[in-house]
């Protein structure tokens, strides 16, 4: 198996071809939809789902069998189809022309691969097992989008807002400074909507380093967050 280098890619505008019109190539298309891709689907038929997001005018359908040379000017290309031999063909062009290519269940063909996706709010956690095991995947995502560690999430907005302030300052907050503010408190305020509330908050940690609720030095800061009581962190 290859050694996958893990990446997220912005494909806003960014043209995708997609061979295939059942099950696998309805997935593929609703991700890349979200993602902001322009994509062009090419098969003799599609499923009823796909007719569905075709009627809002989502992607271009070429009713057709594919032919060499369907992926130029693609971006990327994913082969979705029941037969090898065509899939092997579109692996060859993809291969020649340099395009980023996903063979559905053949990832010694695939130049990059899906992973399984857990996603809240504007936070993406992606999952693979490197082609080894799709079921894996998906139960490591079951399982992930079922914790309550996935709650953080929730705080994505205020940490952004926090994020944009602190550069505007110019203030340089080490990394674990910013896990020690992270605090179940602030998490309940962004939960209750009281965002304002959580920022002010968060900012006062950040840039105040004579906090009683904060360590006296980094050194002594612990990543489950400090919220610590007067004295716990004398030296």
């Amino acid at each position: 198996m290859p050694n996958y280098y893990p990446v997220f890619l912005d494909l806003h505008a960014k043209r995708a071809v997609i061979i295939g019109g059942g099950t696998l190539a309805e997935s593929k298309i609703a991700k890349l939809l979200d993602a902001g891709a322009k994509i062009t689907l090419i098969s003799p038929k599609i499923n009823d789902g796909l007719k569905a997001t075709l009627e809002q005018g989502s992607f271009e359908w070429l009713e057709r069998e594919y032919r060499p040379g369907d992926l130029a000017g693609a971006f990327l290309g994913i082969a979705a189809t029941n037969a090898r031999p065509v899939n092997e063909q579109i692996f060859q062009e993809a291969k020649e022309a340099s395009i980023l290519l996903n063979v559905v269940d053949e990832p010694l063909q695939c130049s990059f691969i899906a992973p399984s996706i857990v996603s809240r709010g504007p936070v993406t956690v992606a999952i693979s097992t490197g082609g080894a095991s799709p079921a894996l995947a998906r139960k490591l995502r079951e399982t992930l989008s079922a914790s309550p560690a996935l709650e953080w999430a929730d705080m994505a907005e205020v940490l952004s807002r926090a994020r944009k302030q602190v550069k505007k300052q110019g203030a340089v907050i080490d990394p674990q400074r910013w896990q020690c503010c992270m605090t179940s408190d602030l998490l309940a305020m962004a939960q209750d909507g009281q965002e304002e509330e959580a920022l002010s908050s968060l900012l006062s940690k950040l840039l105040d380093d004579t906090s009683p609720k904060l360590c006296s030095t980094l050194e002594k800061c612990q990543p489950s967050g400090c919220g610590r009581k007067p004295g716990e962190c004398a030296a």
